[in-house]
C-alpha cells in the first residue's frame, strides 16, 4: 500500500472500470468509472486534510483501494473501513493483507476503539477478507441497502481495538 499519486489515474480507471467491482460497493463509486471519475477523486485525495484513503498496489500499478471513514459525535472512537480490488487480482489476498495492515496501523497511532465494514449479503469474498483480517459478523441487517435494482442485507463486521 501507498498513497495515491496523480499519475495513477489511468490505472485507478482502468481497475474500477468493472461491473463486478462496482455491483460490491456503493453507488457513490460508479460504474462505468472514467478516467475523469479517477482524476476527481485524486485530486480530492490530494486536498484532503488528513489521509485516509489510500492505493492498494503491486509494483507495477495501482490495482485497488482502500479508505477509512472516521466516525463523528458519540461514535468519534469508531471508523468505517472499505476497500475495492481490480478483478485480475481477485484471490492473491491483496485485500486481506490491506484490511489486516491498515486495521493495525489505525489501532496503533490513534485512539480508535473500533473499526466496522458493512458488506452486501451478494458478496462473500469481502466478508472473508474481513473474517481473515480478525473482524468478527456483529449482525446481519435486513433489507439494509438498495442495489442494482434489488433490496439486500448488508452484514456488519467489526474488529475492536485489540
Amino acid at each position: 500500500m501507498r498513497s495515491y499519486v496523480a499519475a495513477d489515474a489511468a490505472a485507478v480507471a482502468r481497475h474500477a472500470n468493472n461491473a463486478n467491482v462496482a455491483r460490491g460497493l456503493r453507488d457513490r463509486f460508479p460504474h462505468p468509472y472514467t478516467r475523469a471519475d479517477a482524476e476527481t477523486f485524486l485530486r480530492g485525495v490530494a486536498n484532503a486534510a488528513v489521509e485516509s484513503d489510500f492505493a492498494i498496489a503491486t509494483a507495477e500499478e495501482v490495482v485497488g483501494g482502500i479508505g477509512v471513514q472516521r466516525q463523528h459525535d458519540v461514535h468519534r472512537l469508531t471508523a468505517e473501513i472499505g476497500y475495492w480490488l481490480g478483478e485480475p487480482v481477485w484471490g492473491r489476498g491483496l485485500a486481506t493483507r490491506a484490511v489486516t495492515v491498515v486495521s493495525a496501523w489505525l489501532f496503533q497511532t490513534s485512539p480508535l476503539e473500533r473499526l466496522f465494514a458493512c458488506v452486501f449479503e451478494t458478496n462473500p469474498a469481502s466478508a472473508r477478507v474481513l473474517e481473515k483480517a480478525g473482524y468478527q459478523l456483529e449482525g446481519r441487517l435486513r433489507r439494509a441497502v438498495y442495489k442494482d435494482g434489488r433490496v439486500l442485507d448488508q452484514l456488519l463486521y467489526a474488529r475492536l481495538r485489540p
